[in-house]
C-alpha cells in the first residue's frame, strides 16, 4: 500500500463506511494502522516523530478522520501545541495536509471565543512562516460536517495543501510535500513555537509549548 492509495482509499470508502459500526471496520484499520505506516516509511525509523491516526472513538465515526505527525518536543496529542496532519473532508473528495493549532486546549482556554482566537492566532503564525507561503499556500480549509471539532480545526489551520483524490497518484509529490510540511514544523518549532505570536506568554502556554520555547526535554 502506497501513501497515495491509502489517502485515496480513505477518501472514497469513508461516507459508506460510516454507515456500518466503526469496530473491526477494515477501514478504521487503514486509519489507525495503514495509513500511519505509510507516513512512517517516507518519514525514516529516525525522525523521532509520533504518527498518530484515528478513525472516531468507541462506537462514533469521526466527523473528520484524520493522520497527524507530532514532534514529541512539542506535543504528543493532537488537543494541544502544533502538529501536521492530513485532515479528510465529510463532504468532499479530497484531502488536507495542513499545519495546525491544537483545536481542543483551544476550546477550553477561550470556550465560545475559541476560533476567532485560533484564526488570529494563525494569521500571525502565517507572517513567522513566510518563507513557506509558496510551497505551502493553502490559508483556509474547508472541512463540513457541522459541530465544535470541525469549526475548530478549519479556525486552527495555518497553511498547506489540498488534494483531490485524482491527485494522490503521484508517489513523489507526496513524498515531497510531506517533506516540505515537516521542514514548515520544525521552523515554526525553531522560531518559537506558538510563543512566537506576539501577546501569547509562555507561561501561558501548555507544557508542550513551554518545552519548545526552553528546549529542555519533555518529562
Amino acid at each position: 500500500m502506497s501513501l497515495g492509495h491509502a489517502l485515496a482509499r480513505i477518501i472514497a470508502e469513508y461516507p459508506e463506511a460510516r454507515l456500518d459500526p466503526p469496530a473491526n471496520h477494515p477501514l478504521g484499520s487503514v486509519l489507525r494502522k495503514g495509513a500511519p505506516d505509510e507516513v512512517r516509511r517516507i518519514l525514516g525509523a529516525d525522525a523521532g516523530l509520533l504518527v498518530k491516526g484515528s478513525a472516531g472513538r468507541g462506537a462514533h465515526w469521526a466527523s473528520v478522520p484524520w493522520i497527524a505527525v507530532l514532534d514529541p518536543a512539542v506535543t504528543t496529542s493532537p488537543t494541544r501545541g502544533y502538529y501536521l496532519v492530513y485532515l479528510f473532508p465529510a463532504a468532499a473528495e479530497a484531502v488536507h495536509l495542513a499545519l495546525v493549532q491544537g483545536t481542543v486546549a483551544a476550546l477550553r482556554e477561550h470556550g465560545a471565543g475559541a476560533q476567532a482566537a485560533l484564526r488570529a492566532s494563525g494569521e500571525r503564525l502565517r507572517g513567522v512562516l513566510a518563507d513557506f507561503a509558496g510551497r505551502l499556500p493553502v490559508r483556509e480549509i474547508r472541512l463540513g460536517g457541522g459541530g465544535e471539532l470541525p469549526g475548530g480545526y478549519e479556525a486552527a489551520h495555518i497553511l498547506g495543501l489540498t488534494y483531490g483524490i485524482g491527485a494522490l497518484g503521484d508517489e513523489r509529490r507526496l513524498r515531497r510535500d510531506l517533506e516540505t510540511g515537516l521542514a514548515a514544523y520544525r521552523a515554526l518549532k525553531a522560531r518559537g513555537g506558538l510563543a512566537a505570536v506576539p501577546g501569547r506568554d509562555v507561561r501561558d502556554l501548555p507544557r508542550d509549548d513551554r518545552v519548545t520555547v526552553f528546549g529542555h526535554p519533555k518529562r
